[in-house]
């Protein structure tokens, strides 16, 4: 690396649950690529420019094979388990392409306009049970981790009456604390998929992972270790990113009473105020690439073997691609945000994303007209800086 100034520590967390870092303010105008440091010392660049992340996240020349020796580790619990098979995200092509074509017709935008019914069907049903308990209540609990759940579990097949399982082994596989817990939470629901494949190859049901058992499993396209690392990463992503956004969406709406009245007062206006959202939250912050080739970018020569860190939250708030990017505006266009990354690996499951936050959040608000924090805002404990950004709970009465 060439730079000379010091580098910045990398992550860190967050003193408003919808602002970046203050100590990444610098990174938003000064260069598109600055050296941070991560939890070992090791250097890496961080990509902090709209443009520039665009085209790195396209070039082929960036991995995210997380087994390549020196992929880089934010964390120390990610260092624990970066060597463990991982579907998806954790690979590339040609394994990520046929990864994904054996799953990517469940995730279409025709598949999830044919789920929202469903969707609202879960949401009003979430909605009614809390309305019945009274206030106040914990949103997260009663309402933004339940509706991810239970239609995540609806589109794989898995059972919802598993969910304390797989929602505790989930949230100690992101936020640890300790090493030790993050590769157990693994153990533990890489034993759970092993144990309902098993039972799916006995009873088939409807799902896409009796799909997978039955044509991708059994004709040898996909073996049981690849199976179960790949419903592992469809079951975790597929709930826990969308509760976030839903918990921290309601928060954030609840902090800019103005943008929420224009809501109110036009539905129309929902599918721009999600991606909105998504842009400014920005709940999954560092996307991890590592250079397989040395890389000519923005002035700056990224070496082979060195680390690539996307600051997402930073790279979204890129003022030479939109104009006031801390204020919340339903009407900019804000659809070329990064908050579902950007080229091959860009989320699969955004458009069922999309469609759950957009239900959930007008369903929410038109239901409960008098939402409002039941604790001071400052009060209510959201995630630190080295997992998935959200609230920790979020009271609320009506």
């Amino acid at each position: 690396m060439t730079e000379t100034t010091a580098p910045v520590a990398f992550p860190q967390s967050r003193t408003c649950p919808y602002q970046p870092p203050a100590a990444y303010d610098p990174l938003r105008s000064e260069r598109p690529l600055t050296r941070i440091t991560l939890f070992d010392g090791r250097e890496a660049w961080l990509v902090s420019w709209h443009a520039t992340a665009r085209a790195l996240l396209a070039d082929p020349r960036l991995s995210s094979n997380r087994n390549r020796p020196g992929f880089p580790a934010p964390t120390r619990r990610f260092a624990g388990i970066k060597n463990r098979r991982t579907a998806l995200l954790g690979v590339d092509d040609p394994e990520h392409r046929t990864q994904r074509r054996m799953v990517v017709g469940d995730f279409t935008l025709k598949r999830a306009v044919e789920l929202r019914p469903r969707i609202q069907q879960i949401v009003d049903e979430r909605l009614d049970a809390m309305i019945a308990q009274g206030p106040p209540a914990d949103l997260v609990s009663t309402f933004a981790l339940p509706v991810p759940s239970m239609v995540i579990c609806a589109l794989l097949g898995v059972p919802y009456a598993d969910h304390d399982f797989f929602e505790t082994q989930s949230r100690r596989l992101l936020r640890g604390p300790e090493t030790a817990d993050v590769e157990d939470a693994r153990d533990r629901l890489e034993a759970y998929f092993g144990e309902l494949i098993d039972s799916k190859q006995r009873d088939p049901g409807t799902g896409l992972l009796d799909d997978l058992v039955h044509r991708q499993l059994s004709e040898g396209a996909l073996d049981r270790e690849g199976l179960i690392a790949l419903a592992l990463i469809l079951l975790v992503a597929g709930h826990e990113t969308t509760a976030n956004m839903i918990s921290l969406g309601t928060f954030t709406l609840l902090q800019h009473p103005e943008r929420l009245a224009e809501l109110r007062a036009d539905p129309r206006l929902v599918p721009a105020a999600v991606e909105e959202l998504m842009r400014m939250l920005s709940i999954a912050d560092g996307l991890l690439r590592m250079a397989v080739e040395d890389i000519e970018v923005a002035g700056t020569t990224i070496r082979k073997g060195d680390g690539v860190v996307f600051a997402t939250s930073v790279i979204n708030r890129d003022e030479a691609v939109y104009p006031e990017p801390d204020t919340l505006d339903w009407s900019r266009p804000a659809r070329h945000h990064v908050a579902f990354g950007f080229g091959i690996h860009q989320c699969l499951g955004q458009n069922l994303a999309r469609a759950e936050l957009e239900i959930a959040l007008r369903t929410l608000f038109d239901r409960l007209p008098t939402l409002r924090l039941a604790a001071p805002a400052e009060e209510i404990p959201f995630k630190p800086g080295d997992t998935i950004q959200g609230m920790l709970e979020l009271p609320v009465t009506w």
